[in-house]
């Protein structure tokens, strides 16, 4: 059950980010600064965000019944399936230019946690700890899973991002994270039925 919960937050959260702002700002940053400092940042700022969607979350689970948890979080991955393919082959014209900052462990930091906060990753986790917040544990793989999706993207990102466009398009990526999140939000309220 665990490995089940770890894997299917690791899945929503990695596909979502990838090709999203996050991987691009990691890719700008990584020009500008050396890549361990920037991934110090953005790891610092996953670890606050997280966090604070898993609590988020267990608040949730605790002041409503299991069932409206369980509807509002199926029909949050239904509409973020659908944003997610209705933009998906969008053009990103927009060029992702870092602030100076006298240290680039605090200018990624404060570059990602401001481009995260309230962003669909952070409520999908938010969504995946109240789904999944009958134990410590069950909490522990949400927060590890999206955190370390979160991290592994950002790491792409800085090493990987440009090459991987260039074999698979940006909107197929995004595609796939649309139907993945439709995919979870079908499964969600179909438990719907069993309660």
């Amino acid at each position: 059950m665990n490995s089940t919960i770890f894997l299917s937050t690791f899945g929503l959260i990695f596909l979502a980010e990838l090709g999203d702002k996050t991987q691009l700002t990691a890719m700008a940053l990584a020009l500008r600064y050396p890549w361990k400092k920037i991934f110090v940042g953005i790891a610092a700022a996953f670890v606050v965000l997280n966090l604070a969607a898993v609590l988020v979350g267990k608040v949730l689970f605790l002041l409503l019944p299991i069932f409206w948890v369980t509807l509002v979080s199926g029909l949050l991955f239904l509409y973020f399936g659908y944003s997610t393919l209705r933009h998906a082959c969008d053009g990103d014209d927009d060029e992702n230019r870092p602030p100076t900052a006298s240290s680039a462990a605090r200018t990624a930091f404060i570059m990602i946690f401001m481009a995260e906060l309230g962003d669909k990753t952070q409520l999908v986790t938010a969504s995946q700890a109240a789904q999944h917040s009958a134990s410590l544990t069950q909490l522990t793989m949400v927060f590890s899973a999206s955190t370390l999706a979160l991290w592994t993207v950002s790491l792409l990102g800085i090493f990987a991002g440009k090459q991987l466009v260039k074999y698979i398009p940006l909107c197929w990526i995004h595609r796939s994270a649309g139907i993945m999140f439709l995919t979870f939000g079908v499964l969600t309220l179909w438990k719907l039925k069993g309660m």
